[in-house]
Formats: C-alpha cells, sequence, structure tokens
C-alpha cells in the first residue's frame, strides 16, 4: 500500500471516531429533552346527548294502510269517476312530458286565442280544448302569458286526480 492511501485510511478512521462522539451527544441531548417535555392534553368537551325525534301520528292518515293502497272491490273508481278518456284519438303534444314543451307566443284573432307551443325547435298553434303533455293535459284557458291545463294524474290507490299546470310565455334569447 502507498502511503497516500494509508494516509486516507487513517484520517477517515479519525472522522468516523469523532463522529460517534458527536451521535452520542446529540442522543444524550434528545433524552434530556423528551424527559424535561410534558405533553399538554387539553380536556374534552363530552359529547352531546341525542334526543330522537318521536313523530307523533295519532290522528293522521296511515300512508301505508291497506285501505288506501288496495282498489275498491266493486272496480269503482274513488274519485267520482273522472278519469281520463282513455279511447279519444291522441295529439301531437301528448307525445311531450310538459317540462319540454315551451310557451313561445301568443296569437289571436277575431274569437279564438291560439298559444304558440315550442317543442324540439317545432313551434304548434294550441286552443282551449286541445291536450298537451302525458298526463291527459287539457288546455282550459289561453292568454297571452300563459296557457293553463288541467291535468289528470294516478296517484298509487289507482285515483285520478286533477291538477292545474300553467305554462308560462318564455322569452328566446336571439
Amino acid at each position: 500500500m502507498s502511503r497516500v492511501s494509508l494516509a486516507a485510511i487513517a484520517a477517515a478512521v479519525a472522522l468516523l471516531g469523532a463522529c460517534s462522539d458527536e451521535q452520542q451527544e446529540l442522543r444524550s441531548w434528545m433524552d434530556e429533552q423528551r424527559a424535561a417535555i410534558t405533553p399538554v392534553v387539553e380536556k374534552i368537551t363530552p359529547p352531546k346527548s341525542f334526543e330522537p325525534f318521536r313523530y307523533e301520528n295519532e290522528g293522521l292518515a296511515d300512508p301505508f294502510a291497506q285501505s288506501r293502497l288496495a282498489f275498491r272491490a266493486n272496480g269503482e273508481p274513488k274519485s267520482g269517476g273522472r278519469t281520463p278518456d282513455l279511447a279519444r284519438k291522441r295529439e301531437v303534444l301528448e307525445a311531450f312530458p310538459l317540462e319540454a314543451i315551451k310557451m313561445v307566443g301568443h296569437m289571436s284573432n277575431n274569437n279564438a286565442s291560439f298559444a304558440l307551443l315550442q317543442v324540439e325547435n317545432m313551434v304548434y298553434q294550441a286552443r282551449v280544448g286541445n291536450y298537451a303533455g302525458q298526463n291527459f293535459g287539457k288546455i282550459v284557458r289561453v292568454s297571452e302569458g300563459e296557457v293553463v291545463l288541467k291535468e289528470m294524474v294516478q296517484d298509487a290507490a289507482g285515483d285520478w286526480n286533477e291538477r292545474d299546470t300553467a305554462l308560462r310565455l318564455q322569452e328566446t334569447k336571439k
């Protein structure tokens, strides 16, 4: 071995020896610091007590009663005989849901008033007595600002109920 390599080995051993003392000093300092520091534990507030909501249904109709869901034995609807005319010929606007139909205009001549209803980029004329929407909606009034329909919807018990719906004039952006 040459003198240079022996000198390098000796220097490395001396440096490593010096590092071991430094590491030992660092470890002892860390142990002292750990012993001196006491952890601070904050008091946790107890959780709020849970009080469940009690549903009081005394005197109210039971929505799940079999009498509400069953049909009458004689087949007579409970709605007093109001049912849509299923035998009549369906009109064009009945093929679309009411949400897809927009009122875009109004026209009137001597005695008749027409609403302009738009569906899928097609505009249709509708007047009182025409049908629109998939719930047997019959147009009962046409004015400059809206079209009023009476829809017939069937509930879970099979009864037909009337509800009023309006299509309001929609301004188009150009």
